[in-house]
């Protein structure tokens, strides 16, 4: 009787404890990337960017239902199975959104693990909030209604990427270099695809995949770059390995376009820094160089005086706030997730950086301007690195791939 009264008692105050953690005060967020480890920058500048959002586009405003959103950090150490523990420790403690951007690797494991929480568990589901894990099964093969990606997957990119490469008749010759994961070689498929069929004559004289954050000396993949007489270098690298493939590079006199996705902040604007002016390019969303709005400007400067040493290198991070924060006050619960889902999908959204954001309801692949970004000190009011180099817009592709077909298949709760 003892054990049984005990085991009563305990299941009693699990269950005060959760529906405790679930009406809270505050609208809790978990943010599950690198704290530690080879690409903790990268991480500590996503935590950053999300703790000024909630702060400056949420909370001054009065948060919503009467709530203020909080921002909990978890450390992921860019591990999958690392990942999952977090996850389950972020669902014990009544969290139900789920952020993660660093690593595609990292949110296939977690979209798959939500989807089956959600289905075993229908009274704590959870959303996942995908900001930056761009690779294009998420929102594909694998997509599912509790996923939600805010940033252009890693095919969207690449279309606007070698449009650009297309149209430069001195390109003949293309290196490809990327990190030996998911998005890798989702980047590397989606190139030698998109190049063959815009400009067939343009030869791939490499394509090549290194350890994800395990390379320490760049210098042996840089030889084999510019001994293969390269017109043009894509790669998909990002964070520490972004730093450590520029520094290579660079140092190996390659003087030719650098294509990327992520060579901006963390330390790599000041790793090209001049060297960088005229040849580093990169694809994205947002606008800092010219600020497209007052507003944007007085954001960005906010956030730098908070942040000295920090950047905003994601600018959908504040897209990522404003758009849960109307999911949320139009459902009129911060725990319905069923009803946040829908609220979010079709979401129209007029965004910060003074663009429209549409969140396709067929995959929940949000669809945005996408810019070619040149690397460079003219015309540069918000830098990176505080290294007076920064990003300015080239070109934009408007509301990129907006009618780019999905292979999703999506089952929506009832």
């Amino acid at each position: 009787m003892r054990k049984l009264t005990g085991l009563l008692l305990g299941v009693a105050i699990a269950g005060l404890t959760a529906t405790a953690s679930f009406a809270a005060d505050t609208i809790k967020f978990a943010f599950i990337d690198p704290l530690s480890g080879p690409f903790a920058a990268t991480g500590q500048q996503g935590l950053s960017q999300y703790k000024f959002a909630a702060d400056e586009l949420v909370n001054k405003k009065g948060g919503v239902l009467g709530k203020e959103f909080e921002i909990v950090a978890f450390d992921n150490k860019i591990s999958p199975k690392e990942s999952l523990i977090q996850l389950q420790v972020a669902i014990d403690q009544g969290i139900r959104f789920i952020v993660q951007g660093n690593s595609s690797g990292v949110a296939n494991a977690l979209t798959d693990a939500i989807k089956k929480h959600n289905k075993r568990n229908p009274d704590a589901r959870v959303l996942f909030l995908n900001y930056s894990a761009v690779d294009p099964a998420l929102t594909n093969d694998k997509c599912n209604f509790w996923h939600f990606r805010f940033d252009a997957n890693a095919d969207i990119k690449m279309d606007a990427l070698t449009d650009i490469i297309a149209a430069n008749d001195d390109i003949k010759k293309v290196y490809l270099i990327g990190q030996d994961y998911s998005f890798g070689k989702a980047v590397a498929a989606a190139a030698v695809k998109m190049l063959g069929e815009k400009r067939p004559d343009i030869e791939i004289v490499g394509n090549e995949l290194h350890p994800i954050g395990r390379v320490k000396d760049f210098t042996p993949y840089a030889r084999k770059i510019m001994s293969s007489g390269a017109d043009a270098m894509i790669t998909g690298n990002w964070g520490a390995d972004m730093v450590g493939l520029g520094k290579s590079v660079i140092a190996a006199g390659y003087d030719n376009p650098i294509y990327t996705y992520y060579a901006a902040a963390d330390g790599i604007t000041k790793t090209f820094g001049a060297d960088g002016k005229g040849k580093v390019k990169l694809v994205g969303e947002g606008q800092l160089n010219p600020p497209p709005n007052d507003r944007a400007d007085a954001y960005a400067k906010a956030f730098k005086a908070k942040y000295p040493d920090t950047d905003i290198g994601q600018p959908r991070i504040a897209n990522v706030m404003e758009m849960l924060a109307k999911a949320i006050d139009q459902a009129g619960s911060d725990t319905d997730m069923v009803a946040i889902g829908k609220a979010l999908e079709g979401m129209e959204h007029d965004s910060l950086w003074g663009t429209k954001v549409f969140m396709r309801p067929d995959d929940h692949q949000v669809i945005q301007n996408v810019h070619i970004l040149a690397h460079t000190d003219d015309g540069v009011s918000h830098d990176f690195d505080n290294s007076g180099y920064g990003l300015v817009v080239e070109s934009t592709v408007e509301m990129a791939s907006a009618d780019a077909p999905t292979t999703c298949k999506m089952d929506r709760p009832e």
